[in-house]
């Protein structure tokens, strides 16, 4: 058996995220409906991270095992896109792994990308690919808030209640907060992180930023390791997986 790795990238819109389910249509499903027939074998795909409704990846990372050397890179990535082609998802890259590599087990890092667009008119080419806030916000006191929550720490207020992770305590390497014209751009780094913990960490920041919170209140938000004490998180169309490191 072989193992490769691909890199995909996808709009998360239309589907129920990553992982199949019964109620709707997947990457992963549609991924190893592609594999399966173009490798004319049974084909099962391992992402690095389970992506929830709406999501988007600009480079998702993915293995899957099998009997057949993929010998032509090009053909592979041609062929595999065209089957494809009825989905917003496109394969960027496969490379050939060691047997033991595993796309979620051995990831050193993921980071994560979410979108805000800061202006009073609808969008029209960013629907669905980026949260809309009409009431301005201060972009310097939710970097004064993301400073918080940089080093190792319980981050159970920002945890989806179904969340299946064994711990709350993540390491977050120091978050980003970019501001060009109307565009707000959070980047978050992290060995693994728990469900929903970005959106709720941008939702909790911006409450902070349209001044619903001070900083005071977001650190006892923070600190209280209480879930119903975090702010709503961010819709989902505004989040990306940009990168995955190993």
């Amino acid at each position: 058996m072989f193992t490769y790795q691909i890199k995909v990238e996808y709009l998360g819109t239309n589907f129920v995220g990553w992982q199949f389910q019964k109620n709707g249509l997947s990457i992963q499903e549609v991924l190893e409906t592609a594999l399966s027939k173009y490798l004319k074998e049974n084909t099962r795909i391992t992402g690095s991270g389970r992506t929830d409704s709406g999501v988007h990846a600009s480079e998702q990372s993915a293995h899957f095992k099998s009997k057949n050397k993929i010998k032509n890179r090009d053909i592979f990535i041609n062929s595999l896109n065209f089957f494809l082609k009825k989905h917003p998802v496109s394969i960027l890259n496969i490379q050939k792994r060691p047997n033991n590599f595993h796309a979620r087990h051995s990831a050193k890092e993921r980071t994560y990308k979410y979108l805000i667009i800061n202006r009073p008119s609808t969008l029209a080419l960013d629907k669905n690919k980026a949260w809309h806030i009409k009431k301005k916000l201060d972009v310097k006191l939710m970097k004064k808030g993301a400073a918080i929550l940089k080093g190792t720490h319980n981050f159970s207020t920002f945890r989806a209640s179904n969340c299946q992770a064994k711990s709350p305590v993540k390491t977050l390497k120091k978050p980003l907060i970019k501001k060009s014209k109307n565009k707000i751009v959070f980047i978050f780094q992290s060995k693994s992180f728990l469900q929903q913990q970005v959106r709720s960490i941008v939702g909790s920041l911006k409450y902070l930023g349209e001044g619903k919170w001070d900083l005071k209140q977001f650190k006892k938000a923070f600190l209280s390791k209480k879930r119903s004490m975090c702010a709503p998180p961010a819709p989902a169309h505004g989040l990306y997986l940009v990168k995955v490191r190993y």
